[in-house]
């Protein structure tokens, strides 16, 4: 090339260049503008709790911690953990970041280098730990806990960790949950008690308070002004303190000078409340809209920065899941030769003997739900989401052919989906307690009766006759009692059959086409009010009974008298106990006569006729049948029907559950068919039955610990149900239910379902006035920057507090599975002494409770108050060392210490305990009984002492026990300090 030509090509360059340069110039002011309008579109969202230093920025993303410039860019991830770590802080020389991580399952306080680098652990209690800042000289890091506290509700409080490890130390402030220490050391700015439910936006109650702001060595208090707001995270900024508020509706950040008093807002969003905020080297950095924005203290000027977190999420890879412990909602096929069922969200169906398990759905994004076996065995029904609301789904039953999809009225959730026998209709519920029947071949729907009454349970059970022509359902009367009603599926007029002076439910119709089966209860009485403290410890007692449904039908319970008329004259009846044609289940199905001495093969439906004039009269208690816990009242062939009895956990496979019943009018008596069942279901033949035995998982639930991924399957057996009970263990199916699982799609239908279930059940249409389409619009943006079910959760809880409504909360789920380390505890207080544990109380004050003793109590341990523990399992305990840590995974399992009553190891004994998993009920009862003995002083043994915890059982239980024990003193103080809600407490 020429010098000419390369000068030219210089140039060109250059130009090019300056080109670039200018462009970038005007572009880089929109992409740094402030969120009032937001911002740059091309970087992440969804960045939470984010500290800064004087060099960089760090948050949480993905429940992970990373870094970025100050100036933002493409961030660095510091933590690679697919469980939970929150709460980062920059340490003051800013080399060091504290969080808080649930490495072993509980969040405890971790360090590390903000150039990234292996977490170092420093706390071990099985309580929870959140790291809140750190000390001015950086020497230790400020964390709340709940541990150690007496409180059942969990009242948190700060503690100090020190760098370099070592022993926890509680702050002398009784209570907090949020603070942090000003830069000089001398106060603290803090929060002092949580929220039920943080997200709530426009909360004015009790649970908000002011921000105060303490002297550490005075304890001189000031705060901010304050009304009724809800005022949080406070952070410092040399002598002025900066608070999120929402004093003016919308979460904004404010300033107070401690010096001139004088409150300022610095920031004026109007959508998206500011969520979360930290301060460092002389700014201030905070969470608001899913952006980290940073604010400058003494201008007031604020704009986002521009971060880019990328990087893989193993959790949110799609693969191949069993879901076994997920199933839910049982179908079975007519005459029981394959299982239908619901299993996060997708149907299968099951073989009983041959065959490969179907997955008929095979939808991530979409939740299939209720699914239901047409009589004539050609479909499988369900509802599913896959639109957008929920539709009714018609597959044939081999899923080989495109399903038919159907529009329902009024688009809300729907339930208890079951064909007509003659496979023509198909009956189900909604959310509006309406029943409906909807006609197969023109998809037209109708209500055919309804409850108009909304309350927790829903008792509707509609149920077809075996001709398909009548429904018959439950519904509550204004007494709140329930009533059964038949209603006439061609007219839709419907009936009330029972008087309402019982509480009548669970209709079934008997396969004779003459009677309609139901239970009652005559002692329902304190139950209907579901929300009052009266009705707890009142357990409804249900009987059996039927009603004759012709004027012209007799009892099938008259009177019998056994008369021998000769040989050859009579047939043989039945050994006592048994029915004719009684045979060991699993015998031949065909042949054999039922309990009415018909084949044993199909026939036709049986007609239906009703005389509702006198039908109320024509009821009949079954006798022999003690009032009892019962429920799913189900048919059998003629005269047998099955119900449900709680409070027999006893035999079948895995424990628990209910026995269930079959009653036969041929020998008139109840009979334990089989124990432990937890759900149940006859096939439309009535040959079949289908039972799931109590234990393993099933349904929503998880995370570590819980109902979730790591929970056994149910186990499902499938038995005749015309035949004599079955053997246990007889009839288990062997399944495994498999899905693709798409992470990313799942969580699109969850976010979508809970916008509806809000929609769909708040108890008033308006949602408080909130716009909620809109709502679903401005959090769905969010939506795609979701990489953790946390942060769905978190989502979630935001898009629902725009209702601005108490008791909406976002828990659970399916989280990715983390370690577990459960950590033991003692039930005792220390204090370091002569380097060593030293004993300063042991937690012994429960005698009638052996879960209310310490571990250090118990008798032969011979461990006292001022004895050193100086060894655990063999390990010397010298501090700084942290005990926790030698009792991190001891949790139930014996424990062997080395004590003394001096601070050396010669003449120590060795102990063998077991510690506990949490010291919370022993502190709370400790506390309980310091204030009883202190009201029996004050009051010279005139006045009672009754600690209120909650108006739930819990509350209900302390107070009986400690009120009518002391009902012969002259008065009683009740404490409901630190109460935790519950229901209304009109017992008390």
């Amino acid at each position: 090339m020429s010098r000419r030509s390369l000068k030219a090509f210089v140039c060109r360059q250059n130009l090019c260049f300056l080109i670039c340069v200018a462009i970038t110039c005007a572009v880089f002011p929109i992409l740094a503008r402030s969120q009032n309008g937001h911002g740059p579109v091309n970087q992440t969202r969804l960045l939470r709790t984010p500290t800064v230093s004087a060099n960089q920025i760090a948050f949480a993303y993905a429940n992970n911690i990373w870094v970025t410039p100050r100036t933002g860019g493409v961030a660095r991830r510091l933590t690679s953990f697919q469980g939970q770590t929150a709460n980062p802080h920059f340490s003051p020389d800013g080399k060091w970041i504290a969080f808080s991580g649930e490495y072993a399952g509980n969040f405890d306080i971790y360090l590390v280098p903000a150039e990234g680098g292996e977490p170092k652990r420093l706390t071990w209690h099985p309580g929870t730990d959140m790291a809140e800042g750190w000390t001015a000289d950086g020497k230790a890091i400020m964390f709340s806990s709940t541990r150690a506290t007496w409180s059942p509700s969990g009242a948190p409080r700060f503690w100090t960790v020190p760098v370099e490890g070592g022993v926890e130390e509680p702050m002398t402030l009784p209570r907090g949950y949020q603070g942090k220490i000003s830069p000089d050391g001398t106060r603290i700015a803090y929060r002092m008690n949580n929220s039920w439910d943080e997200e709530r936006r426009n909360y004015r109650g009790g649970q908000n308070r002011p921000i105060w702001i303490v002297d550490l060595k005075t304890y001189d208090l000031i705060s901010p002004p304050w009304t009724d707001s809800k005022d949080v995270n406070p952070v410092w900024v040399d002598d002025s303190v900066y608070f999120i508020s929402d004093r003016d509706g919308v979460a904004n950040v404010w300033s107070y000078e401690t010096k001139s008093k004088k409150l300022s807002q610095l920031t004026k969003f109007t959508d998206f409340d500011v969520k979360s905020m930290d301060s460092g080297a002389g700014t201030i950095v905070f969470e608001q809209a899913g952006y980290v924005h940073e604010l400058n203290p003494k201008s007031g000027r604020e704009n986002v920065i521009s971060i880019s977190a990328t990087g893989d999420f193993p959790w949110m890879m799609p693969n191949w899941e069993d879901v076994s412990n997920r199933l839910t909602n049982l179908a079975l096929s007519p005459t029981g030769k394959r299982v239908a069922v619901e299993a996060r969200g997708e149907i299968f169906t099951i073989p009983a003997d041959k065959g490969d398990v179907r997955n008929l759905t095979n939808t991530s994004g979409a939740a299939d739900r209720d699914p239901a076996w047409s009589p004539d065995g050609k479909s499988v029904s369900y509802f599913s989401d896959k639109s957008g609301e929920y539709k009714l789904i018609i597959e044939a039953q081999d899923g080989l052919t495109p399903p038919r999809e159907i529009d329902l009225p009024k688009p809300t959730h729907y339930y208890t989906a079951s064909w007509s026998p003659d496979s023509k209709k198909l009956l189900y519920s909604d959310t509006n307690l309406k029943v409906w029947v909807l006609d197969i071949a023109s998809g037209q729907a109708r209500v055919v009766g309804e409850d108009p009454w909304m309350v927790p349970t829903r008792t509707l059970n509609p149920v077809w006759s075996p001709d398909s022509k009548w429904v018959a359902y439950s519904s509550r009367l204004r007494s709140l009692y329930h009533a059964i009603f038949v209603s006439n599926v061609e007219t839709g007029e419907s009936k009330q059959i029972t008087d309402g002076l019982a509480d009548s439910v669970w209709p079934a119709w008997d396969s004779s086409g003459k009677y309609l089966w139901f239970l009652a209860s005559t002692d329902f009485g304190l139950r209907s009010q579901w929300l009052d403290m009266t009705s707890y410890d009142r357990d409804e007692n249900f009987g059996l009974y039927f009603a004759v449904l012709k004027k012209t039908e007799a009892s099938p319970l008259l009177p019998e008298s056994d008369e021998d008329r000769g040989v050859g004259t009579g047939t043989r009846r039945p050994a006592p106990g048994a029915c004719a044609g009684d045979a060991p289940g699993g015998g031949d199905a065909t042949g054999a006569a039922e309990g009415g001495g018909q084949p044993r093969g199909p026939r036709g439906p049986a007609a239906v006729q009703i005389d509702f004039d006198g039908l109320s009269q024509r009821i009949i208690a079954v006798p022999g049948v003690p009032e009892r816990q019962y429920s799913d009242l189900q048919v059998g062939i003629d005269g047998y029907v099955y119900y449900l009895e709680a409070g027999r956990a006893n035999a079948g496979p895995g424990g628990g559950g209910s026995e269930l019943i079959r009653y036969r009018l041929c020998d008139r008596r109840p009979a334990t068919f089989v124990g432990g069942v937890t759900a149940y279901k006859v096939s439309a033949d009535h040959r079949k039955l289908l039972y799931r035995a109590a234990g393993g998982g099933g349904g929503v639930g998880g995370g570590p610990g819980g109902q979730g991924a790591n929970a056994p399957a149910p186990q499902l057996f499938l038995v005749d149900a015309d035949r004599a009970a079955p053997q246990g263990g007889q009839g288990r199916l062997n399944y495994a239910l498999r899905m693709y699982l798409q992470p990313k799609e799942e969580f699109k239908q969850i976010f979508n379902e809970g916008w509806r279930n809000q929609r769909d059940y708040l108890y008033v249409p308006n949602l408080h006035g909130t716009n909620w389409p809109r709502m679903k619009e401005m959090y769905g943006q969010l939506l795609p920057y979701v990489m953790h079910r946390a942060d769905l959760n978190y989502l979630m809880d935001m898009m629902g507090a725009e209702i601005a409504i108490g008791h909406s909360y976002v828990r659970g789920g399916d989280m990715p599975s983390v370690p577990q380390s459960i950590g033991g505890l003692l039930g005792a207080d220390f204090a370091i002494d002569n380097g060593r544990y030293k004993v300063t109380r042991i937690y012994d004050n429960e005698s009638w409770n052996p879960d209310l003793r310490s571990p250090l109590a118990t008798p032969g341990a011979n461990v006292n108050v001022g004895d050193y523990i100086l060894a655990i399992n063999g390990v010397e305990l010298i501090a700084p060392d942290n005990i926790y840590r030698l009792l991190d995974g001891t949790a139930n399992r014996q424990v062997s210490l080395t004590i003394n009553s001096t601070a050396s190891m010669q003449g120590a004994t060795t102990v063998t305990v077991i510690p506990v998993a949490s010291e919370q009920a022993l502190r709370t009862r400790a506390w309980v009984e310091s204030n009883r003995r202190l009201v029996e002083k004050l009051s010279d043994g005139q006045l009672a002492y009754v600690y209120l915890p909650n108006t739930g059982q819990p509350g209900y239980s302390s107070f009986n026990r400690y009120y009518f024990s002391q009902q012969d003193k002259k008065g009683a103080i009740v404490d409901e300090r630190f109460n935790g809600g519950g229901s209304a407490a009109d017992y008390i």
